[in-house]
């Protein structure tokens, strides 16, 4: 229960207080486990995939979590400049406005990634369908940011507990859970769960303009339907 440096005291307001708390909700819980949704879960366990196409729960999962963090991260940073007092800490400061500034890109890029087309249009173009240069674009764009928006994550957060001198459980019970994430991570990597985005929501037909095409995207796999 002791501070991070028993050498400085731990006095933060309840501005401070509650801006820290939202933050760590937002980007050190609810963003990495959107981002393991999007990756590991475009097939669920049990789909009877390729007959069972395109289920999109990790897709509502994935936009409304990262809305919540969008919310969460504008009232802590409305509560930090009502603040009357804050603690002098330039590089959590610069680092923040950065996961800031990234995040509302990437969460503006979501609206910019172009038409879905696919069997379920009437003329079955789109931008993803097709994968036009403009998906393709958005799609290399969109994932390679959001793995550098949580790599500045896990440095803002931690700085900001520096800065407060919070209670070292705070970056112990933080740092435990993020490395739960990790090895998470590797395990349903192992296991082949990130699957190319465009299959799973088509299938794995030679003849898609998208399967004639790399995935897009580090690590991630074409399955063989059940069966084959």
């Amino acid at each position: 229960m002791s501070s991070v440096d028993p050498s400085r005291p731990h006095e933060v307001g309840q501005a401070l207080a509650w801006h820290g708390r939202l933050m760590v909700l937002g980007w050190g819980v609810l963003a990495p486990l959107a981002v393991l949704t999007a990756r590991f879960y475009k097939i669920l366990p049990g789909q009877n995939w390729p007959q069972t196409l395109d289920h999109r729960g990790w897709w509502h999962l994935h936009w409304i979590t990262q809305s919540v963090v969008i919310v969460l991260a504008l009232g802590a940073l409305a509560l930090i400049l009502a603040a009357m007092r804050h603690p002098d800490a330039p590089l959590h400061r610069v680092i923040g406005y950065c996961v800031l500034i990234l995040g509302a890109t990437q969460y503006l890029s979501g609206f910019l990634r172009g038409s879905k087309g696919g069997p379920t249009d009437k003329t079955l173009r789109g931008d993803h369908f097709d994968m036009t240069r403009r998906r393709i674009a958005f799609e290399k764009l969109h994932k390679s940011l959001g793995y550098g928006v949580l790599a500045l994550t896990m440095a803002a957060t931690l700085s900001g507990l520096w800065a407060t001198n919070a209670p070292l459980w705070m970056p112990l019970l933080l740092t435990a859970f993020w490395v739960a994430l990790i090895v998470g991570f590797v395990v349903l990597q192992r296991r082949g769960q990130a699957v190319d985005t465009y299959q799973a929501i088509w299938g794995p037909d030679p003849q898609l303009p998208g399967n004639k095409i790399a995935p897009i995207g580090w690590g991630i796999t074409r399955p063989e339907p059940k069966g084959d």
